[in-house]
């Protein structure tokens, strides 16, 4: 068996996932067939006729055999996946929830529910249910202790030194996005928007990837994969959304270097309390206190605490004098500096600052 790359395999996906080989991928996004089970034609107020999703592709005679369809193909991306890959599934309430118990069943980890709130879905024409204004994707690790690839920091600067939260608020595919065909009717119903893919990569994959897409359609992931420094594998089976999709992606210009590199904190160096003392920026013999100066120890020649009996580093004796499990002795332990009193983080602060210039 063997796993190209950047290429796309025409053919159903459950026989072109069973050619490639064990433990080739690093991530995968999954985009199925909703199995929507639309009856009729669904038409607006001015009675033109929507176009839905209504193509044989995402048509299952029972649920028994949605199942089986998605059972099949998630064992399979399971066995391609690295045991460190990743693996995002999109559906709606039609699906997502038969997907989710499918995907524990086989072992998946799932790490969270992500929502996609779109800022302009379609409304419901009928008038008969709440308009169906998200989707859910579901992110899960191969196993329970797979270390899965999760760019925290990269998000949190993304999202203004905010943590990424777990509803995403992000636009349908529209505009020059959406791909059309030559009458000008949209090629593929439910092209997902590059916002959404990138937000994906961005945050669980990295450059180098190889990125796979089992439900390729119109080459989004592609796309994004390329222009991200990520290689990529798709597998459609409809010729004309394979060659729409080479179309697309060989139109695109791939990023590099520093650009594509996932932010990271910068690692800071590591300064023991003892080091302050032997710089002398605390003496042997000084009192420290709490914020609140409700608590006092002596600080030893060796760097460590006494108090009350207790004897200890700054976070053992931080904790003990609370009668707590942990303390983060830095910015628990206080010492007066001109009348005011001061955090021993901001004294290890200073150090690092005389240190690195």
């Amino acid at each position: 068996k063997k796993t190209s790359e950047n290429t796309i395999l025409v053919g159903e996906t459950v026989e072109k996932l069973r050619g490639m080989a064990d433990r080739s991928v690093d991530l995968v996004f999954a985009d199925p067939p909703y199995n929507l089970q639309l009856g009729g034609d669904l038409v607006r107020p001015n009675n033109t006729t929507v176009d839905a999703v209504d193509d044989h592709w995402d048509q299952f005679d029972t649920f028994a055999a949605y199942d089986r369809f998605t059972r099949d193909w998630l064992t399979e991306c399971r066995r391609v996946l690295k045991p460190d890959g990743g693996l995002w599934v999109i559906g709606s309430y039609h699906n997502i929830f038969r997907v989710g118990a499918i995907l524990q069943d086989l072992g998946f980890w799932i790490l969270n529910d992500v929502i996609w709130r779109k800022t302009n879905p379609m409304p419901n024409f009928r008038g008969t249910r709440f308009t169906n204004a998200h989707e859910t994707l579901i992110w899960c690790s191969v196993s329970e202790k797979g270390r899965y690839t999760f760019n925290y920091e990269a998000m949190k600067a993304f999202n203004e030194d905010q943590q990424m939260r777990s509803d995403w608020e992000l636009g349908l595919c529209t505009g020059g996005e959406r791909l059309k065909d030559d009458g000008g009717k949209k090629l593929h119903p439910t092209q997902k928007p590059e916002s959404l893919l990138q937000r994906i990569l961005v945050s669980t994959s990295k450059p180098g990837d190889l990125i796979l897409d089992p439900f390729f359609g119109t080459g989004t992931t592609g796309a994004v994969a390329k222009q991200l420094g990520r290689r990529w594998i798709g597998i459609e089976r409809e010729q004309s959304y394979a060659e729409a999709a080479y179309d697309r992606i060989a139109a695109v210009k791939p990023l590099a270097g520093d650009i594509i590199e996932p932010h990271e904190k910068p690692k800071e160096k590591r300064i023991p309390f003892g080091t302050l003392v032997e710089r002398g920026l605390v003496k042997p013999g000084e009192v420290v206190v709490d914020q609140k100066e409700r608590y006092t120890a002596k600080v030893r020649a060796d760097g460590s605490l006494i108090a009350d009996g207790l004897s200890g580093s700054i976070h053992r004796v931080g904790a003990q004098i609370q009668g707590a499990s942990a303390c983060n002795g830095w910015v628990f332990w206080h010492v007066k500096r001109n009348r005011t009193i001061v955090p021993l983080d901001t004294l290890r602060q200073q150090m690092r600052s005389e240190t690195s210039s």
